[in-house]
């Protein structure tokens, strides 16, 4: 599990179609104090850590399924992880962690278009348009996951929806570079998800 609070902000080193996709990521973390076998959301997405390094710089290798890559922008035209790519990065939470944000899974449900952005003083405001079979668990003051950020949503019209990001996580996650048209993974409040699952029975 994870809060949606990015600690790093990796590189993509290498990504070699192997059956699976494997990729390497550089990153300020400690290797040292990662297992083999450990979960690093990498842009919103659980990823299993199967090796690690330290030259030329802090590594860890990850795979990553054909179904992660039809569920998320990994292998978006235009977005897919390719050396040099920037990508939001949080360690599994651990007993007794602060729970900054709320909880995420890591399961991708889907991906999200960036079709709007307006500075509204220092902070930035981003309209997404999700999937339409997504955007019902979407809703005003509640949580999403967006590229592995715990976000509050700020309004919701249909499928669009805006978020409000301020200067601080602009600086320390990817979206101080995100721009219209790009395509952001995804996931809905894990909350939502059940509340919706209990009407479906209720009804």
């Amino acid at each position: 599990m994870f809060t949606g609070i990015i600690t790093d902000i990796g590189t993509v080193l290498e990504a070699e179609q192997r059956g699976d996709l494997r990729a390497r990521i550089g990153t300020k973390y400690d290797v040292k104090g990662i297992d083999i076998g450990a979960s690093i959301a990498c842009n919103g997405v659980c990823l299993t850590v199967i090796d690690l390094g330290v030259e030329p710089q802090n590594w860890f290798d990850v795979e990553i399924s054909a179904e992660s890559i039809e569920k998320t922008n990994i292998g978006t035209q235009g977005h897919a992880w390719r050396e040099g790519c920037k990508i939001n990065l949080e360690r599994a939470l651990k007993i007794g962690d602060e729970l900054g944000g709320h909880i995420v899974s890591g399961h991708v449900d889907g991906v999200a278009e960036i079709i709007a952005l307006e500075d509204e003083g220092d902070s930035t405001r981003f309209t997404f348009r999700a999937p339409e079979a997504l955007a019902k668990f979407i809703a005003p003051k509640g949580s999403v996951t967006l590229n592995g950020t715990s976000l509050t949503v700020n309004d919701v019209d249909g499928c669009d929806f805006g978020v409000n990001i301020i200067p601080h996580t602009k600086e320390v996650t990817t979206w101080g570079a995100a721009k219209q048209g790009d395509v952001v993974n995804i996931e809905i409040d894990t909350m939502a998800r059940y509340v919706a699952r209990l009407q479906e029975f209720s009804s």
